[in-house]
């Protein structure tokens, strides 16, 4: 009994590491996505605009530590 007991145990940890890890994956998604998109010809922004006429209205140009270009983000609302 104490080894059913020992395989449920670990079971239910890797059910919950696996359901923190779809949790982080779905809060920071959209980061993650404008990265992805970014790296592969969607960056290179210094305006809003840039952003507006590569992706649609609902990106932003964002720039990190005062650098002359940034990234798209989408906003969200």
């Amino acid at each position: 009994m104490k080894e059913a007991s020992g395989e449920l145990n670990m079971t239910v940890i890797t059910v919950v590491a696996i359901a923190a890890i779809g949790a982080l994956l779905w809060a920071f998604w959209d980061d993650i996505e404008a990265a992805i998109g970014n790296a592969w010809g969607g960056g290179g922004c210094t305006t809003d605009t840039d952003c507006t006429d590569k992706l649609g209205s609902n990106y932003i140009c964002q720039k990190n530590n005062n650098k002359p270009t940034g990234y798209c983000k989408k906003i969200t609302e």
